[in-house]
């Protein structure tokens, strides 16, 4: 009984904790309304499951997220390539992002402790593909010079699915790189191999996205970008959590 109270009081912070900080942010345009909300229902999660470094985690994400979008925000307006809503994510971009880690945090409180380092190497992975997709996203499409299709290797315009550019690529290599030693520093990521793990399942997820992007998504309605977004985060939780375990890594975590 006593285990329980903690449990629930735990939950009960994390739920208190969140609205306060929703209610404090709201006014920041990184969120629609909705996506606020969820965003706390997320940050709820996150916290109850992980504590303040899950949470701080997800938040860096998002900064770094918001950030990157911002940079040559007019000049991707102007050529019809900048996010709807002025970069503002709504409730589909939140779960489409985040479902992943939100199920793998979840699940280091209902299977037992031995579970928890390849399941925070499957949480790391796919924020770290997250991020690496939308800066190499975002920077493509304002600096990259010459953007072929992933499949043929065809010039097409910036912006088309499945499209890349050397940039781009490089940008994804960053992105992952910095969610990778975010999550390090937080306590989160099993050893410095687990870093170089995540970091290289980041990007190549990314470019897994591209290849969907490039033969499936134009095929079928009913395959959204969030929809991508989520199978490419699952695909990287899936490569670092089997590579990790395949590799036999060791599996301290980082204090």
């Amino acid at each position: 009984m006593p285990a329980l109270i903690t449990v629930l009081v735990s939950w009960f912070s994390a739920l208190l904790i969140n609205g306060l900080l929703i209610a404090l942010a709201q006014r920041l345009p990184l969120l629609t309304k909705a996506g606020w909300v969820h965003a706390g229902i997320l940050g709820t999660l996150l916290w109850g499951s992980l504590g303040p470094r899950g949470w701080l985690a997800v938040v860096a994400y998002l900064a770094l997220g918001s950030m990157v979008t911002k940079l040559g925000f007019r000049s991707k307006q102007a050529r019809g390539l900048a996010e709807a809503r002025g970069g503002r994510r709504g409730p589909e971009n939140v779960w489409g992002s985040a479902a992943t880690g939100a199920v793998l945090a979840l699940a280091t409180q209902l299977l037992p402790p031995q579970a928890t380092p390849v399941l925070l190497v499957g949480f790391a992975a796919s924020f770290a593909a997250k991020l690496a997709d939308t800066f190499g996203s975002e920077i493509g499409k304002r600096w990259g010079r010459h953007t072929l299709l992933i499949t043929t290797f065809r010039a097409v315009p910036p912006g088309t699915e499945g499209a890349i550019s050397l940039e781009g690529t490089a940008a994804s290599l960053v992105g992952s790189a910095l969610m990778a030693s975010l999550i390090a520093l937080l306590g989160l990521l099993p050893t410095a191999m687990g870093w170089i793990l995540v970091t290289v399942v980041g990007l190549l997820a990314t470019l897994i996205e591209s290849v969907i992007g490039a033969t499936c998504q134009h095929r079928f309605s009913w395959l959204t970008n969030e929809l991508v977004n989520g199978l490419q985060t699952t695909i990287a939780a899936l490569i670092a959590m089997a590579c990790f375990l395949l590799l036999g890594l060791p599996s301290q975590v980082v204090a």
